[in-house]
């Protein structure tokens, strides 16, 4: 593709005409879940930006674990962003965390990544205070955060941060990016800077990947042929590698940036799909 073909193809926003609405909508509904549930921020890193929001499990014993990451093309957003689908995995049985991160440009993808690694460290080591059961997290992430969440899938980089070979029991990609060669060339670059190597080394579909792993990926109805692609072939990747990786059909109408409200919905096929891999 050409370059003004990528730009159409990697904005997001333009397929989404009330995108300033949804995005709002995103802090309203986790104020209202803050509202009604208890929750807590706790920092896994030195700085800042590196916290994370937890809202215990309310069930008797070790609960299953939903680890969020939020999207923004790196350069937006927060975890108090990141809370609408709290109420209803919590009232499920679940403890949700929701991980903020250092946003681009002040941080490079390199080490958004390395933030995301320690944030999952830390959860491991600390979520049963939350009553959560570190060997039952379920990874989720929409956007960026689904290219995020899947680049904590790929192996190799665990014993490094302290964690299991295999830290997560499965995983939630909504609409992510999975191969990000073609970002260097859209509008994207103006923040993250990638170069042709950072860009490889930072693309999910190119690194190794997990095997045997339950993965749910989803993307909205209304979204470009870039990013309708991205999931279905990195889809059919995970397969390959051995996961069993289930494609949610879109709702009509749905868009890349609603999915989040279709994450957090009982009755709604992706949020079932989800509560059924985490055991709820």
């Amino acid at each position: 593709m050409d370059t003004t073909t990528l730009d159409r193809e990697y904005n997001a926003r333009a397929t989404t005409p009330n995108v300033l609405d949804i995005l709002a909508e995103y802090r309203t509904r986790t104020d209202a879940a803050k509202a009604v549930l208890d929750w807590s921020t706790h920092s896994y890193g030195g700085t800042e930006p590196e916290r994370l929001d937890i809202y215990p499990a309310q069930a008797t014993g070790p609960a299953p674990v939903l680890v969020f990451i939020h999207g923004g093309y790196w350069h937006a957003l927060d975890a108090a962003d990141s809370g609408s689908m709290a109420p209803a995995y919590v009232m499920a049985g679940a403890c949700v965390v929701s991980v903020n991160y250092t946003l681009a440009p002040v941080a490079s993808l390199d080490r958004i990544v390395e933030e995301c690694r320690r944030a999952l460290a830390w959860v491991h080591r600390n979520i049963a205070q939350f009553g959560g059961d570190a060997a039952r997290i379920h990874l989720a992430g929409s956007s960026a955060g689904g290219h995020l969440a899947a680049m904590l899938l790929s192996p190799g980089w665990q014993a490094g941060f302290g964690l299991p070979e295999r830290p997560v029991a499965g995983a939630t990609l909504l609409s992510g990016l999975f191969d990000l060669t073609p970002i260097p060339q859209t509008h994207i670059n103006e923040w993250m800077k990638l170069d042709a190597a950072a860009a490889a080394r930072n693309s999910p579909a190119l690194l190794p990947l997990p095997s045997g792993l339950p993965v749910v990926l989803a993307f909205g109805d209304t979204e470009t042929a870039a990013f309708k692609r991205q999931t279905a072939d990195f889809a059919a990747a995970l397969r390959g590698a051995g996961c069993m990786a289930e494609v949610v059909s879109p709702r009509p109408g749905s868009n890349h940036f609603d999915l989040i409200f279709d994450f957090g919905e009982p009755g709604n096929p992706l949020h079932d799909a989800t509560r059924r891999l985490m055991g709820l």
